[in-house]
């Protein structure tokens, strides 16, 4: 699998990583076995970043992690996490000696003295602005409790504050074909300074595995039940923020587009947010072993044409363009 190393992050990763929120919560219940199951095949397919979160089903993610690793110590792996979503919102909280509690818990919950990478958990913008928060950050990189800082975003102006700061080694944020507006600032920058970024939600919570239509339904305790119009956490974490709808139809436009390139939707929907300059990983979920092997295979696929992502474009603009891009 192709893999680079960002200059700030300092760190070799694969194109294509794993995101974890899944097999701590809101997606269903996944077992301890199918999540281990998953983490496994994930590294069997050549995969070397598993991200998560102290939130994600309360640390159990994190646990998962954690035991996968010392029960395959060998495992080339950079595991990033990510803190700040256990207290409320309040730029106010934002602390150092919070960020010394988060970040011991997150590190119990790993096995590991030092983390590898974590990130602010979207947090309120004025965050993103705050010397005293990057000043924390920077002595929590001092102390050795973690071995580099990012940030995860919401808005492609809080990724643009972020790394106007030198120690600003990741971004997170949400990049598909149904969210595009981080082509034109974000991907370049991050480029230019050395800054990882990581694209996460980039199948749109599944609409883009082209498998959903108007009559699927989700599990209560599935986000993509309960949260479709933001009423548990930003709506755009949920099918991008767009309507069901219209992204199931838009979905089908996809899937014709992936399969005319000889590709399965999922597969070109990974493979076309990976191959974008400035992307670093993208970080797919996957709820068994089957989807995790599928995933990482998108990290092998030859170049996608021009044409591809004219395709994709045209797509977005005809469909998603005047309610996504001034949103986030």
């Amino acid at each position: 699998m192709r893999s680079s190393t960002p200059s700030r992050l300092g760190r070799r990763v694969s194109a294509v990583g794993l995101g974890t929120w899944q097999l701590g919560a809101d997606w269903g219940d996944v077992s301890e076995t199918d999540a281990l199951d998953v983490l496994a095949a994930s590294v069997d397919a050549g995969v070397t970043l598993f991200d998560t979160a102290d939130v994600y089903g309360d640390g159990r993610s994190e646990r998962m992690i954690g035991r996968f690793r010392q029960e395959n110590p060998d495992a080339e792996l950079t595991v990033v996490t990510k803190m700040g979503r256990r207290a409320p919102q309040d730029p106010a909280n934002y602390t150092l000696d919070a960020f010394r509690a988060w970040t011991e818990r997150s590190r119990r919950n790993l096995g590991v003295d030092t983390l590898d990478l974590v990130q602010l958990h979207c947090p309120p913008s004025p965050v993103f602005s705050s010397d005293e928060v990057y000043d924390a950050l920077d002595t929590l990189v001092t102390e050795g409790a973690v071995a580099a800082y990012g940030v995860s975003v919401e808005e492609t102006a809080q990724a643009m504050t972020a790394m106007e700061r030198e120690g600003t080694a990741s971004v997170q944020i949400i990049l598909n074909a149904f969210r595009l507006k981080p082509l034109d600032e974000v991907l370049p920058t991050a480029a230019e300074r050395g800054v990882a970024v990581l694209a996460r939600v980039p199948l749109a919570s599944g609409l883009l595995s082209g498998r959903y239509d108007e009559t699927t339904t989700f599990a209560e305790n599935d986000h993509r039940s309960f949260n479709r119009h933001g009423e548990a956490f930003d709506q755009g974490e949920t099918f991008s923020g767009v309507d069901y709808d219209e992204g199931v139809e838009a979905a089908r436009e996809f899937s014709a587009l992936a399969r005319e390139q000889g590709l399965e939707p999922a597969t070109a929907a990974i493979a076309w947010v990976a191959q974008l300059d400035g992307v670093t990983s993208v970080i797919p979920g996957a709820r068994n072993a089957e989807q995790a092997r599928a995933n990482a295979s998108a990290g092998e696929v030859d170049a996608l044409p021009s044409s591809f992502t004219d395709a994709v474009r045209d797509l977005y603009d005809r469909r998603f363009r005047e309610v996504v891009h001034p949103r986030w």
